[in-house]
């Protein structure tokens, strides 16, 4: 064949690919779908688990509050809770009432006082008593740390029951003690006569009751501590204040924060440790914010002015637990 034949027979046609058979259906194409639905109705199972919980939590917290709320705009007495009648709308008349009440003041400050003591003392003490559990045998350890949970579990009834009997005027063990000491005036002593001196017993009994669940916290946040940086920190020639300051205390601040943050909470709100120590009615002198709500709702049978101060304590503990919230948060993140 010449290159003349070659042009006449033109340019060659192109032959059509044979198709590949892939074992592809075209019921692949909504595999992806599938897939996907699958994924929405795994990320939707937890949500339908904690179901139960946030509806009992709402049956148990959210009528109780929003009935509060819109008690706190009323004047409900106690003819309108035996009668049934709706009570009349006073709108903020209750809030500027308390507001503009001076007592209302005294006892919040009382109330301020008495919760940075106890939050002082016992996270003072508990770290301390963390620490020295880190030097303990792991015997003796294990002793102190089940007194601890037996102290955390004792009923808070019996607890009191106990001081009350410790700080007993004729009998009291503190008294006694004191005595062997100052002399023999000391056995007849009342300690609730002097609300500072009263409010001190009171604080060794939330301090005591308070102290397990700190101590307990705080050691296991000092057992995440490396020693390795402990040990090059001494090799160095640090200190124990500064192993302490620079090695330790940066590893169990968040801890350390989020207790003291939940000991503000829980001090601010102290109610039973007061009324039984007080024999179930405590003297004005030794009503803080918790107990003078109750004293107004129900002793002065004002039950709208009792749940107005209730929500502004409320209003108080919110920005400490918005605090509280967001070191949880930040907690979350550096893990």
């Amino acid at each position: 064949m010449s290159a003349a034949d070659t042009k006449a027979a033109g340019p060659p046609v192109p032959v059509p690919p044979v198709p590949q058979v892939t074992g592809k259906s075209s019921h692949d194409d909504d595999a992806p779908r599938v897939q996907k639905r699958k994924r929405k109705k795994g990320e939707l199972l937890p949500y339908f688990l904690i179901l139960p919980a946030i509806v009992a939590i709402a049956a148990v917290y959210l009528y109780p509050l929003g009935k509060t709320v819109v008690m706190s705009f009323q004047d409900m007495g106690r003819r309108e809770l035996w009668s049934g009648e709706p009570a009349p709308w006073v709108g903020f008349e209750q809030f500027t009432n308390i507001l503009g009440d001076s007592e209302f003041w005294w006892v919040t400050f009382r109330t301020i006082v008495f919760m940075a003591i106890c939050v002082v003392l016992t996270m003072g003490i508990g770290l301390l008593v963390a620490l020295l559990m880190r030097r303990l045998s792991t015997w003796v350890r294990l002793v102190l740390t089940a007194c601890l949970i037996a102290a955390w579990s004792m009923p808070l009834m019996v607890a009191a029951s106990i001081f009350r009997f410790m700080a007993d005027s004729d009998y009291g063990l503190i008294n006694t003690l004191i005595a062997k000491v100052a002399g023999e005036d000391w056995l007849g002593h009342n300690w609730y006569l002097n609300p500072i001196q009263g409010f001190g017993i009171i604080t060794l009994l939330v301090v005591w009751g308070a102290i397990p669940f700190v101590v307990v916290t705080l050691y296991a946040a000092l057992t995440q501590v490396p020693k390795e940086l402990e040990e090059a920190a001494a090799l160095d020639g640090a200190s124990a204040y500064g192993i302490y300051k620079f090695v330790t205390w940066p590893v169990i601040k968040p801890v350390f924060t989020m207790v003291a943050t939940l000991s503000v909470i829980w001090d601010f709100n102290v109610f039973g440790q007061i009324w039984l120590l007080r024999g179930n009615k405590p003297e004005p002198e030794y009503e803080t914010l918790g107990l003078y709500s109750y004293s107004k709702a129900f002793e002065s049978t004002s039950f709208s002015q009792g749940t107005a101060i209730a929500l502004i304590t409320v209003l108080l503990l919110s920005g400490v637990a918005v605090y509280y919230l967001r070191q949880l948060m930040k907690t979350g993140e550096v893990e």
